[in-house]
């Protein structure tokens, strides 16, 4: 079973200490190169010891805020076990007239993270650096894309997220080993709540084809779900899951009954063939595992 390395394992720029959890539940969050030196300063500003090496100071709070913050276009998130999932964010970013978002050393994000709260996150995602367009002299409209590595998560990350929106300016201090003390900070959390999931996929097969009005039809079929410990698909046992049909000609599917699947994830039933059509598979979905639809399998009744 794979596990999490702890962040202390973690080297290069995007080293960050362990979180404020127990040490073996410590988390490595995934934070782009281009951010990593903001993330850093907002974390310590949260009361983690973020940098290499101690700084001095304390981030003081930049005249900024978030709103209209969006996370994959308002829908869940799900990922499988292979593809990089990149999700786009986007926000409202206001500011005083004293604050350059277009410096060098300016930069605004979207964390995407597990646990009670910013300051108390168990795992974390960061976006790339936000590219945003000013709507006037004080307000902005920012997006940017926050990468999700399946190989990163495990499946107790499957669940309840929330979002958070910060902004970092370094004002010309080293980003590497700044003076907190000339480092503004601003966090708006949570700015939204979204569920992780394991993507699922399900398949059906109606049997024999053609078959005789009257007949036997028999349905097989697998509900399956991306494993995050192994990478693998694996069979999702005990669910729910509504055989449909879909008569020929005609563009809505009706539920014919409701079947549980099995201890490997198979499903199977019988119904009697009456017309041409389409029968499938449909899965309501849960906290940790989004909906799913089989492709509609054709059967010619004769």
């Amino acid at each position: 079973m794979r596990i999490r390395a702890t962040v202390a394992a973690v080297t290069g720029a995007l080293a960050l200490s362990a979180l404020a959890v127990p040490a073996a539940q410590a988390a490595e969050p995934k934070v782009p190169a281009d951010i990593a030196a903001a993330s850093k300063a907002v974390h310590a500003d949260a009361g983690r010891s973020a940098f290499a090496a101690a700084v001095d100071g304390e981030p003081y709070a930049l005249d900024a805020t978030f709103s209209s913050v969006k996370v994959n276009n308002g829908k869940n998130i799900a990922v499988g076990t292979t593809n990089v999932v990149k999700v786009p964010v986007s926000f409202k970013l206001t500011h005083g007239a004293d604050v350059d978002i277009h410096a060098a050393d300016f930069f605004a994000a979207v964390e995407l993270y597990r646990g009670p709260s910013f300051d108390e996150s168990i795992f974390f995602f960061d976006s790339n650096d936000a590219t945003c367009t000013d709507s006037s002299a004080t307000v902005a409209n920012c997006k940017a894309t926050v990468e999700i590595d399946p190989f990163a998560l495990l499946n107790e990350d499957a669940g309840s997220w929330k979002a958070a929106a910060f902004a970092v300016a370094f004002n010309g201090e080293d980003p590497e080993n700044p003076n907190l003390d000339n480092v503004g900070v601003a966090v708006t959390d949570p700015t939204n709540s979204f569920k992780l999931q394991r993507y699922s996929k399900l398949t059906v097969n109606a049997s024999p084809e053609p078959v005789k009005k009257g007949k036997t039809i028999t349905v097989t079929g697998k509900l399956s779900r991306a494993n995050w410990d192994d990478n693998k698909y694996h069979g999702y046992t005990n669910q729910p899951v509504k055989l449909q049909f879909r008569k020929k000609g005609t563009d809505t599917y009706t539920t014919l009954k409701t079947i549980k699947s099995n201890s490997t994830g198979e499903l199977k039933t019988t119904v009697t063939a009456s017309t041409d059509g389409y029968f499938r598979y449909s899965f309501a979905g849960t906290t940790t595992t989004p909906a799913v639809n089989a492709t509609g399998d054709f059967v010619d009744v004769r």
